[in-house]
This record gives C-alpha cells, sequence and structure tokens, in this order.
C-alpha cells in the first residue's frame, strides 16, 4: 500500500463555473502525485486520468495541501471508485485546525524548506488555456514537491515554522502526524 503526495490543476475558474458552490463543474487539466513506494513523480493529463485511478486504488493515504475541500471533490467525478474514503492527511487542515486560520503553501514551504510555490492556480490555467501543458505539468510537479518536503518535516520533525502576520517572528507549530504499522501478515494495525 502506498502514500501518494498529490496535486491537481483545473482547466477552468470558480469565474468560469459561477462560484465556489460550484465546485464539482471545475474540470481537470493536470493532476501530479509523488509515490513514496516508488520515489518516482507523476503527472496525468486528463485523458490520462486511469493510470492516476489505478495509482489511487493501491493508496493507503492521500497528502495534500487544501485537498479535501478542493482536489478530492473534482476528482470524485472521475472515478467509479470513493476516492474521497482513502485515508488522507490534508497539510492545511491540519495547520489550520491549530493555528485558527489558514496559511498559503508558498509561505510555509519558503519557512520551512527555503523553496516556494512558482507561481498560482490562476497561472496554471492561463498555461492550459495557451496550450503549454508542458510547463503547466512542471508547475503542478513543482507544487507536489514541496507538498511533500512539507509533508516530510511534519513526519519527521512534527513541527512546521509559521510566519507571524506583520513580523519578522516565526512561531512553532506542533503538527504529529503517526505511521500506520504494518503487522506481519501485512495488514495495518
Amino acid at each position: 500500500m502506498d502514500r501518494l503526495v498529490f496535486d491537481i490543476e483545473t482547466k477552468n475558474s470558480f469565474d468560469d463555473v459561477g462560484g465556489r458552490e460550484n465546485l464539482k463543474d471545475l474540470e481537470i487539466s493536470v493532476v501530479a502525485a509523488y509515490s513514496y513506494d516508488e520515489d518516482k513523480y507523476y503527472c496525468f493529463e486528463e485523458h490520462e486520468l486511469a493510470s492516476l485511478g489505478a495509482l489511487l486504488k493501491r493508496a493507503k493515504l492521500l497528502i495534500g495541501f487544501a485537498s479535501k475541500r478542493f482536489d478530492v471533490p473534482i476528482l470524485a467525478k472521475y472515478f467509479n471508485f470513493n476516492v474521497a474514503s482513502i485515508p488522507h492527511y490534508d497539510i492545511l487542515e491540519e495547520v489550520e485546525s491549530k493555528l485558527g486560520r489558514r496559511i498559503g503553501l508558498g509561505i510555509l514551504a519558503e519557512a520551512n524548506v527555503g523553496a516556494g510555490k512558482t507561481g498560482h492556480g490562476m497561472e496554471a490555467i492561463d498555461l492550459y488555456r495557451r496550450g503549454e501543458i508542458e510547463k503547466l505539468k512542471e508547475y503542478c510537479v513543482n507544487d507536489v514537491k514541496i507538498t511533500k518536503a512539507v509533508f516530510d518535516l511534519i513526519r519527521e520533525k512534527g513541527y512546521l515554522w509559521i510566519p507571524e502576520r506583520n513580523t519578522s517572528h516565526m512561531r512553532k507549530l506542533e503538527l504529529l502526524y503517526k505511521e500506520e504499522e504494518e503487522s506481519p501478515q501485512g495488514q495495518l494495525i
């Protein structure tokens, strides 16, 4: 059973579908994923999502950033199995529950791993619309790389540094993640 770090990009925006309440109407342009079992990054275009489905079916854990409220609901319509039933560690959800507010992936990554995002979601939509698919894939894979780096820090250290608003100070935010162990028979305990 694999652990997958993943991120999706969409072809369209909330404005295109009539607002955030129509999240399910957004369409996937690409999905990037990292497989811990294979130590490999993948990037799938919409017509390649069956291959992503095979990875998802053998995942024991999904890892993402704002992925429970954004990525998974959009992914759900592309598969005939319940993506939301796969155990999930959403970094933003964990940070928000402890911190009491949201914080961007780019800010977290810069503060903790020294690398930030290479763009933002609207730029990804523009790349798709201009047909710059290879640049779009690079952008999405980079988001997965920094999400993985942040998650690995949580696993290894049990905390992240959070920049305080309007100051140069950092706050240490404990975020515990406990690895599930497998029994000798291969079952999670």
